[in-house]
């Protein structure tokens, strides 16, 4: 039987949850994940996890930060004046922003805190620096 390899396109059911056991994303209600294992559409352990499986095979994965979204980097971590939003904006902590640089470049931030006249805004991704845990089963391979 054949067993999944760089450059296939996979079909793969999984269920994404924290090391609490809180989920956080599921295919299980609805159609399986598909990627070109190798294309990098995927995190890295995600793809890692499913070489060498066969259709129908079901496993456990655990992926450290490295291997998922990285390491939080406390240097992603910055604060802006509140004067730098456009007049009229309301944000609530927790919200995610896109912001430009001066380069051309936007990218998504989260508020972290608001202070009278601040924001602590978090660019690394939110799932960075977390212990992810898949549970997966492999659809198809094409």
């Amino acid at each position: 039987m054949q067993k999944a390899k760089r450059g296939d396109t996979v079909l793969v059911h999984y269920t994404g949850s924290f090391e609490d056991g809180s989920v956080f994303d599921t295919s299980e209600d609805g159609d399986p994940l598909e990627f070109t294992i190798g294309s990098e559409q995927v995190i890295a352990g995600f793809e890692e996890a499913i070489v060498g499986m066969k259709v129908g095979d079901r496993k456990r994965e655990v992926i450290s930060a490295e291997r998922g979204y990285g390491k939080h980097e406390e240097q992603m971590v910055f604060q802006v004046g509140r004067d730098q939003l456009p007049d009229g904006t309301d944000v609530e902590v927790g919200e995610t922003l896109q912001i430009s640089f001066t380069d051309g470049e936007t990218t998504a931030v989260q508020v972290m805190v608001i202070a009278e006249d601040s924001l602590t805004l978090d660019a690394n991704h939110p799932m960075a620096g977390k212990t992810l845990v898949f549970e997966l089963e492999l659809i198809g391979i094409s």
